[in-house]
């Protein structure tokens, strides 16, 4: 049985690798919608040591449709049926409270809501009724229907600076969770990079104010794998090829991330590229020891 607790208090930056089963997932939609195909992908993210495996079945990219809650429920249970009983420790990439229930009743440890509480107000009260982790991220909801060329562009205005809004908008999300029962010591907060964030200039200084997080008290997930902001940096820096950086520089400057992440005292980085960031991370774990 997993120690939640110790889980919640790692002193090191833990590596989450995704597992997307999904048809249009910005990077991999449709790899792993074979269930034997993701239960094996799942099994080799943890021997390139993965600590916990994010599965999700509906893709949050700009754009994206829903998937029918039937789906959902089908593909994350049959996943977690699957990598429980090889050791997993399973987050479940989800919005619906329905689906977070299924998921811990069949032994899932995290929920991982990118709507931070705010899309199915039962999902909160779910998680207080089990005893796991919840990632609450934070949250200007869905990108379908923005105006523009820029998928977010009337989601991404930051009054009084990035940093500063999105810190204190997801501390009233965190309220609005703590309100509905779950405990602060099963919290970890994601600054939700990417989300209602496009461009460098959103993503870059909240990493480089990690620290803002950490200081709530609340252990903090960082997300940056393959963003659109990254592919921005490579192309910006000249590196990009005809058709846009390729998949190996974008996993390449994740790492890079993940390292500096685990460096200043992430709780956990989530990506794709598993091997990659592990390194990175034992480096920026190291480092921290040694600073």
């Amino acid at each position: 049985m997993t120690d939640l607790q110790a889980l919640h208090d790692s002193t090191h930056t833990m590596v989450m690798g995704v597992l997307n089963i999904t048809e249009d997932s910005f990077s991999d939609g449709g790899l792993w919608l074979d269930p034997a195909k993701a239960a094996q992908h799942g099994r080799d993210m943890m021997a390139a040591g993965a600590d916990i495996i994010d599965i999700g079945a509906e893709s949050t990219r700009p754009g994206a449709k829903r998937v029918s809650e039937a789906d959902e429920l089908a593909r994350i249970t049959g996943a977690v049926k699957t990598l429980i009983p090889a050791g997993a420790v399973l987050s479940i990439d989800t919005t619906r409270a329905s689906v977070a229930a299924a998921a811990l009743s069949e032994g899932a440890q995290i929920i991982n809501d990118v709507s931070g509480g705010t899309l199915d107000a039962e999902l909160p009260h779910v998680v207080a009724d089990h005893d796991c982790l919840y990632v609450v991220q934070h949250w200007r909801g869905w990108l379908v229907g923005s105006k523009g060329a820029n998928p977010d562009q009337d989601t991404s205005v930051y009054e009084h600076g990035v940093l500063t809004d999105v810190h204190d908008e997801l501390m009233r999300q965190v309220d609005g969770v703590l309100a509905a029962g779950v405990k602060p010591e099963r919290i970890i907060i994601d600054p939700g990079l990417g989300f209602s964030k496009p461009g460098i200039e959103h993503n870059l200084p909240l990493l480089t104010g990690l620290e803002t997080f950490r200081a709530t008290g609340y252990p903090v997930l960082i997300g940056q794998s393959r963003k659109r902001f990254i592919s921005a940096m490579l192309t910006g820096a000249g590196t990009a090829g005809a058709d846009g950086p390729t998949m190996a520089q974008r996993d390449d400057v994740t790492a890079a991330l993940s390292a500096l992440s685990a460096e200043h005292g992430a709780w956990a980085v989530r990506v794709h590229d598993v091997a990659k960031s592990r390194a990175a991370v034992i480096a920026g774990n190291t480092w921290r020891e040694y600073a």
